[in-house]
């Protein structure tokens, strides 16, 4: 915008000055509303005041103007990188300043929770609960390496990648010692992997299936029949402690299921009652007297 409320020439007739009734004829003289005035007067008593440098823009000055506000057109430059805004899109913001479109954007635009600079247009960025970082300043709080889009945990404040939430948060498998990044299951208040809590001697998983521990070892049913439980000494079936026979009695080196720990003579049984061996056979208290 120019001056558009007044002009400037040379006056060749006879005038005095408005304001100091000097002689104009042949001198710069400036004309606003009729009046006509020498050039030092209307800069005293005419010329708009500058928005940025609050000084009189003279006569000899390019004014710029919007919304009724005055600029000298060295003075017309963004507030933030100081770009000479004539001819250039710009912003009138708080105060007064003029702002270039590149600065107003930048300061519009979100801050980056990791270097706190601005998030503009076209930047690959992270979001994550009403929060945002450029994609390179989104990094592990452990191992310091750009987590970017990839996987990642939160704990609180910080943000951790797969590999250093499992090492720093993960349960450590019983058996392998490695973490427990997903499913799993607890046996005796540990953690076990699914995959290595198995049965020592067919290698399948036990996960939710009956099995008996032997020391360190675990074996599911049909194994600890055939390579583990003790053989009765009545039925000759394994022992296993499921089902029917889950109380055991044992003698010497030999053991029964309670319910075949019975008289050889009168099969009365036996289990926590008084008896003879007598040939290697079991009595009751009583048979023996009648062999």
């Amino acid at each position: 915008a120019g001056p558009g409320s007044y002009t400037v020439g040379t006056m060749s007739e006879r005038f005095d000055c408005h304001y100091c009734r000097d002689p104009l004829q042949g001198k710069k003289y400036v004309q606003k509303e009729g009046r006509h005035c020498c050039v030092k007067c209307f800069e005293k008593f005419c010329a708009n005041t500058c928005t940025e440098c609050k000084k009189p823009i003279g006569a000899d000055s390019k004014e710029l103007h919007f919304k009724n506000r005055y600029w000298h057109d060295s003075c017309f430059r963004c507030f933030k990188c100081y770009t000479s805004l004539v001819n250039e899109p710009f912003m009138l913001r708080e105060n007064n300043k003029v702002w270039c479109s590149n600065c107003t954007a930048a300061e519009d635009a979100p801050r980056c929770k990791g270097c706190f600079k601005p998030i503009i247009a076209g930047d690959q960025n992270v979001e994550y609960k009403k929060m945002v970082w450029h994609k390179d300043c989104f990094t592990c709080s452990q191992c310091k390496q750009v987590i970017g889009s990839g996987s990642f945990f939160p704990k609180g404040d910080e943000f951790y990648c797969v590999s250093c939430h499992e090492h720093k948060f993960a349960k450590t498998c019983a058996k392998c010692k490695n973490p427990i990044t997903s499913g799993g299951l607890t046996y005796q208040e540990q953690p076990w992997h699914s995959e290595c809590f198995i049965c020592s001697n067919c290698k399948k998983q036990l996960g939710g299936k009956r099995f008996t521990a032997v020391e360190d070892e675990f074996y599911c049913v049909e194994c600890y029949k055939e390579c583990v439980a003790k053989k009765c000494a009545g039925c000759k079936n394994p022992i296993t402690g499921f089902g029917r026979g889950t109380s055991v009695v044992n003698y010497e080196d030999e053991s029964w299921h309670d319910y075949c720990f019975k008289c050889t003579k009168c099969a009365r049984g036996l289990a926590n009652k008084r008896f003879v061996c007598h040939n290697g056979k079991i009595y009751c208290a009583e048979c023996p007297k009648r062999l």
